[in-house]
């Protein structure tokens, strides 16, 4: 079996004169969480519907669980599972009934399918909502039910399009969580997000914007960020933020707390001068890593030619 569970190569997707996919290349390993990066309208979306088998590249190749996604399209869809943050619930059928209906979907053998419910509604923590109705549920809980129903089947590959929209940091974390459990068993994860947080708990990362700008690990990408990122703790940040930010060595600045995530286009820049000359102190600096955030603004500003 291939270590491979999703490769394509020069995927494109035009709509008309539109191309919303451009020449994009990429492998997603077996059992890894690949996280898909990038700005609204960068064709994100579009390459998971071509990689769902529900929309037909305008050229390139590529295989998902082993299938082609130009000449076994069909066959691709009952291998993978998939989640959107629009993902429908049947507000006035329980969490069972819902997950009943699904199963009857993906057409599991009705003999097999309610022990299967019990196992997905244990694993997920859901046994207490059981015989709720769905138009009841919060949203952490419609998020674990919708994550059941894209399961059940056991999918080799799964496919989550900005499944966390709307909830809170800590439902967000645990989602992830959930989700590092079924890599363990071999499931492929295939997300895509605008949370930074979520981006750092990813095996590895693209980032498009209709090209591929970057791929690698959240490490790497961070790596590829040029200058120096400091942390400045200041007591009147947004002054000093207004101040940096018409300052020609800073390339961006951002509030993080009570400080400053400040990004100089050098590497070699003297912080602690700069803030001195513009009359700035009593105030802490430190150098830190990039944040992916800081990340995915910085190679989306290479791509598009901005100044650095």
């Amino acid at each position: 079996m291939s270590d491979v569970a999703v490769w394509v190569e020069g995927l494109v997707r035009r709509f008309g004169d539109f191309t919303a996919v451009d020449n994009v290349t990429f492998d997603v390993r077996r059992g890894e969480v690949f996280g898909f990066l990038g700005p609204n309208g960068a064709g994100k979306s579009t390459t998971i519907r071509m990689l769902c088998g529900l929309l037909a590249p305008t050229a390139g190749t590529g295989e998902v669980a082993g299938f082609d996604i130009n000449r076994e399209p069909e066959s691709i869809k009952s291998h993978i599972g998939y989640m959107s943050q629009r993902f429908a619930l049947y507000r006035t059928l329980t969490v069972h009934q819902n997950l009943e209906f699904y199963g009857g979907v993906y057409g599991i053998p009705r003999g097999s399918l309610f022990g299967r419910i019990d196992e997905v509604l244990e694993r997920l923590e859901l046994v207490g909502a059981r015989d709720v109705f769905a138009g009841e549920l919060s949203s952490g809980i419609r998020q674990r039910v919708a994550l059941a129903a894209a399961i059940l089947h056991r999918p080799q590959v799964l496919f989550l399009d900005e499944p966390t929209s709307g909830v809170d940091p800590l439902t967000r974390r645990s989602f992830f969580e959930l989700i590092g459990e079924l890599t363990e068993t071999g499931t492929t994860v295939f997300v895509t997000t605008h949370v930074m947080d979520e981006a750092e708990l990813c095996s590895r990362l693209a980032l498009i914007r209709t090209r591929l700008i970057a791929l690698g690990t959240p490490d790497e990408l961070r790596a590829k960020v040029p200058g120096a990122v400091c942390l400045v703790l200041v007591d009147q940040p947004g002054t000093v933020m207004e101040q940096l930010q018409r300052e020609p060595a800073v390339a961006d600045v951002g509030m993080v707390g009570r400080g400053l995530h400040v990004r100089f286009r050098e590497a070699s820049a003297d912080p602690s001068a700069l803030l001195e000359s513009l009359g700035i102190r009593d105030v802490h600096v430190e150098r830190v890593r990039p944040t992916m955030e800081t990340a995915f603004l910085s190679l989306v500003e290479q791509a598009e030619g901005s100044p650095e």
